[in-house]
C-alpha cells in the first residue's frame, strides 16, 4: 500500500468521459469522448471532486480521433506535446493503437470490446498505477473489472461502481496474451467454478469481468438505492444469480450502497446555451412557449404553443426503455387527444427507431409526431420545449432524464422502478407534492394511465399549473445536483481510507 499522505490520492478509472475541469491537466479543455450515462456521470463527479480540492486523478483510454475532433485547430504534433506533459498532471491516458482511430467508445462485437477492455486495463495496471501510486482506486463498470483484483493484491482500497449490468468473460490465457500478468493476482478474480490452482485455471476456467470487480473490490455501489435493493432481492431475471449473490454478500456485510447519479450541471434552463430563450422557475411560462415554437418549427410539427408536447429523451431500446409501450398506445393517445392537439417529439437513437418512424408514416402523423436522431442541442431544446417526458423503463439502474425534466419544468411519465422510484414522486396538486406521474404495472394500460394523468394536469387552470411547475423546478434544482452525489461518494472514500466522516468530532 502507498505510504500515507496528508491529502490522499484518488484514481478514478473510467472507459467513458465527456469533459474535465479547467486546471486539471494540459488537455482538460480539449478532451471529449462519449458513450452513455457513465460518461456524463464520471465527468461531473470528477469535476465536483476536483472543485473540492480532492487530489483526484483520472485514467481513461486515449481516444485520439475523438479527442482531435474537439481540438479543432490543434494538430497531432501539438497533441503529442500535451500528452508528453501528462505524467505531471492528473489526466492519464491509456495508450494503445486500438483506441487511437475509433469513432465510438464501444464496438458492436464482443471480440473488439474484449480487446479494448484488456488493453485499457493493461495500461492502467502496468503504467498508470505505478506512476500515480493512489491511496484509493474508484473503478467503473465491467471494462475496469480486473483492476480491483490488482488493488486487492497491492492492499489499496477499491470502490467498484456498477452503472449497467453488462459483462465479458475470458480465460486467464486470453487476458495474459494481451500483456496483463494475471498470474500476479489470479486468486482474486471470479471464475465459472472454484479454481484449484493457477495452471488448471489458466486455460480451463473462465473469468467474469463484472463479477471480478464486485468480488475483489472493497466496496461496491449501484447508481440508485432502489436498484441495489432490487438486485439483492433477485427481482430482475436478467441479473445472473451469481451477480445477485455477490451483491447480497457485500450488502449484508455493509459494503454495498446505492448512490443516485445527478445530471450534468450544464442542464440548467437559466443558462442553457442550446435554448432559444433561457428561463427559470418564475419565467418558465413564457420561456417554455418560445422554446416549444422553436422545436416545433425545426421538427416540422404544427407550430402551436398551446399544444401538449410529449418528449422521448432516452435511447430507443425495447429491452430496457419501454419504447414498445409507446408503440402500443400510439394511435390511441393521438386519437383520444386529437382535440387537444397532442404532439410527440422523439429525439433519440436505438433499434426501435425504425418501428416508430413506420408508425408515423402509416398514420400520416408527421405534423403531430416527429422521430429524429439524437443531437445534444435538440435534446436540450426538447427538455425546455416539452410539457411532459416519457420514461417507461422496464428497469432502471438510475436514469437521468426523469431528473433533468423537472429542472426544466417538464414532468416525467415513468414506470415505478429502480432509480425512477428514488427520484419521481406522483404529483398531488391538492397537497402540492410530487414531480411527475408514476405507473406501477409495466404494460400499455399502465402507460396510458400515466398519459391520462398528465393530460388531466395539463387541463388545469394556468395559475394552478404555474404554481406547481415553479415548485417542481425549484425543488428539482436543489435535489438533483452533483454536490449531493459527490458528498455521498466522499463518505465512502473516507470510510475506505479510515478517515473521520463529515460531522464527526474529528472531521
Amino acid at each position: 500500500m502507498p505510504a500515507a499522505r496528508k491529502d490522499p490520492r484518488l484514481l478514478i478509472v473510467t472507459p467513458e468521459i465527456t469533459y474535465l475541469p479547467e486546471g486539471m491537466g494540459n488537455m482538460a479543455n480539449y478532451l471529449t469522448a462519449k458513450a452513455g450515462g457513465l460518461a456524463d456521470v464520471s465527468a461531473a463527479l470528477v469535476s465536483s471532486l476536483y472543485g473540492r480540492g480532492v487530489d483526484v486523478h483520472v485514467a481513461l483510454p486515449n481516444y485520439r480521433t475523438m479527442f482531435n475532433r474537439n481540438i479543432g485547430r490543434f494538430i497531432n504534433r501539438q497533441l503529442d506535446i500535451y500528452r508528453s506533459k501528462l505524467p505531471t498532471d492528473r489526466i492519464h491516458l491509456a495508450e494503445d493503437r486500438c483506441f487511437y482511430y475509433r469513432d465510438s467508445v464501444y464496438h458492436n462485437t464482443a471480440v473488439e470490446n474484449f480487446k479494448l477492455a484488456t488493453a485499457f486495463q493493461r495500461e492502467v495496471i502496468n503504467n498508470i498505477l505505478p506512476m500515480v501510486q493512489p491511496d484509493l482506486i474508484h473503478c467503473n463498470d465491467w471494462m475496469t473489472g480486473i483492476i480491483p483484483a490488482v488493488a486487492k493484491r497491492l492492499g489499496i482500497p477499491c470502490l467498484f461502481t456498477v452503472h449497467n449490468i453488462h459483462s465479458m468473460k475470458a480465460t486467464l490465457a486470453d487476458i495474459e496474451d494481451t500483456g496483463v500478468d494475471a498470474a500476479q493476482f489470479w486468486p482474486y478474480l471470479y471464475y465459472d467454478h472454484p479454481p484449484l490452482n493457477y495452471e488448471e485455471t489458466r486455460e480451463g476456467n473462465t473469468c467474469d469481468f463484472l463479477l471480478s470487480g464486485i468480488f475483489s473490490s472493497t466496496y461496491v455501489n449501484t447508481v440508485s438505492p432502489t436498484f441495489l435493493k432490487e438486485i439483492v432481492r433477485g427481482q430482475h431475471s436478467f441479473v445472473a444469480k451469481s451477480v445477485q449473490q455477490e451483491f447480497a454478500a457485500k450488502f449484508e456485510r455493509g459494503y454495498a450502497r446505492g448512490i443516485l447519479n445527478s445530471p450534468d450541471p450544464h442542464f440548467d434552463p437559466t443558462k442553457d446555451e442550446h435554448l432559444i430563450k433561457p428561463y427559470g422557475p418564475n419565467s418558465h411560462f413564457e420561456g417554455k412557449k418560445l422554446n416549444k415554437l422553436a422545436l416545433q418549427r425545426y421538427l416540422g410539427l404544427v407550430e402551436d404553443e398551446d399544444a401538449p408536447l410529449f418528449f422521448w429523451p432516452s435511447r430507443l431500446d425495447p429491452v430496457q426503455k419501454g419504447c414498445q409501450l409507446l408503440a402500443d398506445v400510439f394511435y390511441d393517445i393521438l386519437s383520444r387527444y386529437a382535440r387537444e392537439r397532442l404532439q410527440i417529439a422523439v429525439i433519440a437513437n436505438g433499434p426501435f427507431k425504425d418501428t416508430l418512424v413506420d408508425l408515423v408514416r402509416k398514420a400520416d402523423m408527421h405534423r403531430r409526431v416527429s422521430v429524429t436522431a439524437f443531437e445534444e442541442r435538440l435534446s436540450h431544446l426538447g427538455y425546455a420545449a416539452a410539457d411532459f417526458l416519457f420514461m417507461p423503463s422496464s428497469f432502471e439502474p438510475c436514469g437521468l432524464p426523469q431528473m433533468i425534466g423537472p429542472i426544466y419544468g417538464t414532468l416525467p411519465i415513468a414506470h415505478d422502478t429502480g432509480g425512477i422510484h428514488d427520484t419521481v414522486r406522483h404529483l398531488s396538486v391538492e397537497k402540492s407534492q410530487g414531480n411527475g406521474f408514476l405507473f406501477e404495472i409495466h404494460d400499455a394500460m399502465g402507460f396510458r394511465w400515466g398519459v391520462d394523468q398528465a393530460m388531466k394536469f395539463f387541463k388545469l387552470a394556468p395559475e394552478t399549473k404555474f404554481k406547481e411547475i415553479r415548485r417542481i423546478m425549484t425543488e428539482g434544482k436543489k435535489q438533483f445536483n452533483q454536490a449531493h452525489t459527490a458528498e455521498r461518494y466522499m463518505e465512502i472514500y473516507r470510510l475506505l481510507l479510515g478517515l473521520p466522516q463529515k460531522g464527526d468530532p474529528e472531521g
